[in-house]
């Protein structure tokens, strides 16, 4: 038999399994339904029509959405899902995971539906990264977003929401890029060099900040959007710091506007940053998240930095982190444990240069590695 003859039979059998298939599905029958479109897509593979291939598997989809019984779809996705991980068909993988992500969202399984949509997410993005770039920062913050409701994954679920706004803006790659040139900088002491990466990094984060508004609904996830909103704007803040630093750390007196400009834009947006923070965790009684509680603190920490660094005594930056939070004494009691907490007291009462020995010994996050560099510069 001549290839095309095979071909043509072949094909033609494909439909006859197809035509049963349909009629299957339109009397209710959709697990039976399956297996005569799962024998056709087989047919199709062997014969190398992928086209084919992905129009069948997308009405598996339509009627696997049908099906009553959660868990029966759920067991049915998954093995198709290992079926079209292991033929390497990314794009077919990534739609049976988005319907997989969505019925366990309904059953309040949040961890396996962060799971299905983060790696949706990710066959789509290796599919085509141009065309699907939306897509996957949309299905990243959905599992991110997804995450966030479990105990167990909860941090996760931070970390994608925040790499889905910096994947949106095509800022999650370059991000690293970027730290690592003004780290390098820094080493080699171009002050002014590091001052403008650090910089650079800040107005990134600042873009990200702007596109917010459009990936996150405020009254639909509250909590999300003030944390998240609030940890871009603590990122903005804390690079421009760390730039006015750098600037400071040259010498060079004729940066000094520059320094002070940047100093007082950060310090608004620790302000920011604090005040919507105190407002995701005053309505909670107990069991506070303790990395937002180190961040609150350690951005009113910063805020007292850029205040002595100024040389200005318009605010208490503990006052200001403790106003109209007072009557959550555990919140009050939780902040005051802090690391952060006890360096900013003690930066109110005795000034940066005494305190910079508490500051070399305290833990700066992705700082870690340069603050010798720039405390030395302090003392």
């Amino acid at each position: 038999m001549s290839n095309s003859s095979y071909s043509d039979e072949k094909e033609l059998e494909a439909i006859k399994l197809i035509d049963q298939a349909e009629t299957l599905a339109d009397r209710g029958k959709g697990k039976e339904a399956i297996d005569f479109y799962e024998k056709a897509a087989s047919i199709y593979l062997d014969l190398g029509s992928y086209i084919k291939l992905d129009e069948l598997y997308i009405r598996i989809i339509q009627i696997i959405s049908r099906f009553k019984n959660n868990i029966q779809a759920i067991y049915r996705l998954k093995s198709i899902v290992r079926k079209t991980e292991e033929l390497k068909l990314y794009e077919v993988s990534a739609k049976l995971l988005i319907q997989l992500g969505n019925i366990s969202f309904n059953m309040h399984d949040w961890e396996t539906a962060g799971e299905s949509w983060e790696k949706a997410s990710g066959y789509l993005y290796q599919t085509d990264p141009e065309e699907y770039n939306n897509l996957s920062s949309i299905l990243l913050l959905k599992a991110g977003q997804s995450f966030e409701r479990s105990r167990i994954k909860k941090d996760v679920g931070k970390r994608l929401i925040l790499k889905a706004v910096m994947k949106i803006n095509k800022f999650d790659e370059l991000y690293e890029q970027e730290e690592k040139q003004a780290f390098n900088l820094l080493s080699k002491k171009d002050f002014e060099a590091s001052a403008k990466k650090f910089n650079d990094i800040a107005t990134y984060f600042r873009k990200s900040l702007n596109d917010l508004d459009t990936m996150i609904d405020e009254e639909e996830s509250k909590d999300t959007y003030l944390n998240t909103k609030a940890r871009f704007i603590h990122f903005v803040a804390e690079y421009q710091t760390v730039s006015a630093l750098c600037l400071r750390a040259s010498e060079n007196r004729s940066h000094n506007e520059r320094i002070k400009e940047l100093s007082n834009e950060a310090f608004e947006l620790f302000k920011e940053s604090i005040s919507m923070l105190k407002s995701y965790l005053f309505p909670i009684k107990s069991d506070f998240d303790h990395e937002v509680i180190l961040r609150i603190t350690f951005d009113t920490m910063l805020m007292a930095i850029i205040l002595g660094m100024l040389d200005t005594h318009q605010l208490n930056s503990i006052e200001y982190l403790l106003k109209d939070i007072e009557k959550n004494k555990p919140l009050v009691k939780k902040l005051k444990d802090s690391p952060y907490y006890k360096i900013t007291t003690r930066i109110e009462k005795l000034g940066i240069k005494e305190t910079l020995d508490d500051l070399s010994k305290a833990h700066l996050g992705h700082f870690e590695m340069i603050k010798n560099t720039l405390i030395d510069y302090f003392k």
